[in-house]
């Protein structure tokens, strides 16, 4: 088979469009893993707030970031991929450029005086609405803009370019950091969508069938919210994953304090934390993903569970980059493990009919990990690391979590979802 051969399904298999798309989501992903990694420190180190205040921040935009596509979704859906983006990336330049003017020089007499917690509320709520129409429209215009043959492919496509966009960002952040001032990561981040708006309307065509004029009300979306909600099985499910996820959001909260803290104030913790968490992905996915492939479901979920727990312990027992670095690794072989599988068992728990409603859910643990894990984080690191009583500690209590979350899923397993053979891996 020539090479020409090979490329083609690349050529055929996929519209233009969906190469606009996943392009833009690259840069979008860069623009807010840019600046997510910096959040915190921003928050604390520039604008004086405490751990717990900054935690507090940072649940409620990262919360808002992964409950609010419920609501842009249906509206994706009703007007359009296009015009879902143009308003997302208009909000999502404007509001980067917000957050990081608070820390500049140039603006101090704009905020003095003024209660920059409940500012910060605003911005961080404006720039969410904006960052929820993302998802729903570059996963809409993959389904849209492949054949049946390629969507898996397509799918995979968009998730190794999303890593390469966390890989990039923070990366990007500590040269800004360092170079020229933290708050003006969030210029970076605010240019970045300006630029995908221009490349949004300048080569984003719509696609037929992206455009539903039949789709979900808000209402509807809400009524299916009661029906998800009623669902016992898949809400303990939902709930339990929500323990992994306020373990990864750690990595954002409590990783880049204690780096700077406690084992050297001038590292790139940004370029630490994405290249050992995104790099690893980037590059370890597709042997994990067949080195697993033939595991039962809830077993390679089970799995990935207790690897990423192993994180923890790795760093507790002798704080350093290394261990930080194989730590993150650790983490990142774990989420591969069970990442793939957690959407395939989503559908399998789905009742007939009703497969779009539960995906449409499967973002619900990270939103719920979020407005949780944020303050959670700010007040572990305050009450242990930042005292003074016990540094170390921090990372132990969530070794505790992993597994508890851990034991939880075996319980899950054993217990409430025994029946669920049509889950294994044929």
């Amino acid at each position: 088979m020539t090479l020409s051969d090979r490329l083609r399904p690349l050529r055929t298999g996929f519209h233009p469009t969906f190469w606009v798309a996943n392009g833009m989501e690259l840069f979008e992903r860069l623009a807010f893993y840019g600046q997510q990694i910096v959040l915190g420190v921003f928050l604390r180190n520039k604008l004086g707030f405490t751990e717990q205040e900054a935690g507090q921040l940072s649940g409620i935009f990262g919360g808002l970031i992964y409950l609010l596509p419920i609501v842009g979704g249906a509206l994706a859906d009703k007007y359009g991929f296009r015009k879902a983006f143009a308003f997302a990336f208009t909000i999502l330049a404007i509001g980067y450029a917000l957050i990081g003017s608070t820390g500049m020089q140039m603006f101090a007499g704009l905020y003095e005086g003024m209660p920059l917690f409940t500012v910060l509320v605003v911005y961080l709520v404006f720039t969410a609405i904006g960052g929820s129409f993302i998802k729903p429209s570059v996963l809409g215009t993959v389904a849209v803009t492949t054949t049946a043959e390629t969507k898996s492919f397509g799918y995979a496509i968009y998730y190794w370019l999303v890593n390469i966009g966390a890989a990039i960002g923070p990366t990007i952040a500590y040269l800004v950091r360092d170079r020229i001032g933290i708050e003006f990561v969030y210029v970076v981040s605010a240019a970045s969508c300006v630029g995908m708006l221009v490349v949004n309307l300048l080569f984003y065509k719509e696609v037929q069938g992206s455009r539903q004029e039949n789709a979900e009300s808000l209402g509807t979306k809400m009524k299916n919210l009661t029906v998800v909600l009623r669902n016992t099985k898949f809400m303990i499910f939902l709930l339990i994953f929500s323990l992994y996820w306020i373990m990864f959001w750690q990595e954002f909260i409590i990783m880049p304090y204690y780096i700077l803290d406690f084992i050297d104030k001038d590292a790139p913790f940004e370029i630490i934390q994405s290249w050992a968490g995104a790099g690893a992905i980037i590059t370890l996915q597709l042997p994990i993903n067949r080195l697993t492939k033939h595991l039962h479901t809830r077993s390679a979920i089970l799995i990935g569970f207790a690897v990423s727990t192993l994180c923890w312990m790795i760093i507790g027992i002798y704080p350093s980059v290394p261990t930080v670095v194989a730590g993150v690794i650790m983490f990142a072989i774990g989420e591969m493990t069970q990442a793939p599988r957690y959407y395939e068992y989503i559908s399998q728990l789905a009742p007939p009919g009703q497969q779009g409603m539960y995906q449409g859910y499967a973002f619900l643990p990270i939103a719920i990990a979020f407005f949780v894990g944020g303050p959670l984080g700010g007040e572990i690191y305050t009450v242990y690391a930042k005292s003074g009583a016990n540094p170390a500690m921090v990372w132990w209590i969530l070794f505790a979590i992993g597994v508890v979350a851990t034991v939880m899923m075996a319980l899950y397993n054993r217990f409430i979802a025994p029946e669920d053979t049509a889950a294994a891996s044929e």
